[in-house]
């Protein structure tokens, strides 16, 4: 599997994390310490979080890591 290819499951996961989140993207923004702005640029596939902003994203979504980095376990 490509870089690319990996790069758009990590990007299309996470963003379905956050628009299915109950909580709203000022919210997530504040719970991590960024910008709502940071968040639009995660939506939008601009950027990608930081290992420990994405680790608190985890938190903050209730949502496990593997499952957004498509990690299957064997």
């Amino acid at each position: 599997m490509g870089q690319d290819t990996v790069d758009t499951i990590i990007w299309k996961n996470l963003k379905d994390e956050i628009e299915h989140s109950e909580k709203s993207k000022t919210q997530i923004a504040r719970e991590l310490g960024v910008s709502k702005a940071t968040i639009s640029q995660y939506l939008s596939g601009k950027i990608q979080p930081s290992l420990s902003t994405f680790a608190r994203l985890c938190v903050c979504l209730n949502c496990s890591a593997d499952e957004i980095l498509n990690i299957k376990l064997k």
